[in-house]
């Protein structure tokens, strides 16, 4: 597939790759303070970015950085959308801590370009429902309702470099509004991913996410009339409103598949995640798979505190656990049609779901 690749050429595009990812990490840690700093907790936002709507990849606990194929790697790793043969498309509807009333719907598609690159589109919107409007002299509501938008649209490029280097870049519009105030922003994905081994089998990957500018709100809803004391003239006050960073992550992970007879698989990943404004993550998963029909997920997600009720930090406990269940529709062609599902343990709430439609043709 690579035969027309100069070697020379080659060798400065890994270069470059090389040093995209180096300067990650040593960017990372000067803009962001120290990865994984508790104390700054809630100073970030957009937390929407740290959500995961994929059901395929989440199944696993976000634990397939090296491993991940296709659409879903504009989430966990955008280089791993340039393995799509040809075309891709999924529609995923989850429900986030079940019980709060708040879903999230995605979809996307990725497509084949040339010879060795791919272009994805993805689009999450998350759905709170509609929330009664309260005043001072109105706190029960009753005077009608509004309801909260978060979006992000993603834009990605990936490409392989060699039979064994691909890597590609991510870029995501971000917004957030209600009924009279918004922010708008704009973030960067960038990522690696390797595979060796005599039948492909060992991967590296890593990946440096939502890496961008401040953002701010602004809007009417900032802003109230008022009076001058002593004087009947009516003035506007705007407050202002604190900018806010992105919650910028680094992930590197690694995956092992085990290929058996009859064409299964079973494959163990691994990911450490620096968050930036989080506790940093360790986190394993494995998945099975048989005749690439029916796949088996399970992962665990451990941060500090985790295991006990009074240090943990957040809503989710660790575990997750998926399935796919993934039909051939014409052999020649390798198209297929699959369904997605995963699970994710939290407390309180009754844990996220996730479920998905994929086709492949």
């Amino acid at each position: 597939m690579l035969k027309n690749i100069k070697p020379g050429k080659m060798k400065n595009m890994k270069t470059y790759l090389t040093a995209v990812i180096l300067a990650g990490f040593m960017l990372f840690p000067l803009t962001h303070g120290v990865a994984g700093n508790k104390d700054r907790s809630g100073q970030a936002g957009a937390s929407e970015l740290l959500i995961n709507p994929w059901a395929r990849s989440s199944g696993w606990g976000n634990a397939n950085v090296a491993s991940v194929r296709g659409l879903e790697g504009v989430f966990m790793n955008i280089a791993g959308t340039a393995f799509v043969p040809r075309t891709e498309l999924i529609f995923s509807h989850t429900t986030w801590l079940q019980g709060s009333d708040v879903n999230i719907m995605t979809f996307g598609f990725t497509q084949k370009a040339g010879e060795s690159g791919a272009i994805s589109m993805a689009v999450m919107s998350m759905n709170f429902g509609d929330i009664d409007i309260t005043t001072v002299a109105q706190p029960d509501g009753g005077v009608g309702t509004f309801s909260p938008s978060l979006m992000n649209i993603n834009l990605g490029y990936a490409k392989a470099f060699s039979n064994s280097i691909f890597g590609g870049i991510n870029i995501k519009i971000i917004s957030e509004s209600i009924a009279d105030i918004s922010a708008q922003g704009l973030a960067i994905d960038v990522g690696i991913q390797y595979v060796t081994g005599a039948a492909e089998n060992i991967k590296f990957g890593i990946t440096l996410k939502n890496i961008g500018p401040t953002m701010k709100f602004s809007g009417d809803g900032l802003s109230f009339r008022g009076f001058i004391p002593g004087q009947e003239t009516q003035f506007t006050v705007e407050q202002r409103s604190e900018e806010f960073e992105l919650p910028s992550t680094l992930s590197i992970g690694a995956a092992y598949d085990f290929l058996f007879e009859g064409n299964s698989r079973l494959t163990l990943a691994g990911n450490f995640q620096s968050n930036s404004f989080t506790k940093d993550q360790i986190i394993l998963g494995a998945e099975y798979t048989l005749k690439e029909v029916l796949m088996l997920r399970a992962g665990y997600a451990y941060e500090e505190g985790i295991l006990s009720d009074a240090d943990r930090t957040s809503v989710y406990t660790g575990p997750t656990a998926g399935v796919t269940v993934e039909i051939p529709l014409n052999k020649e062609s390798g198209s297929t049609f699959g369904i997605d599902y995963s699970y994710r343990a939290t407390n309180p709430f009754s844990g996220t779901h996730s479920i998905g439609a994929r086709i492949n043709f």
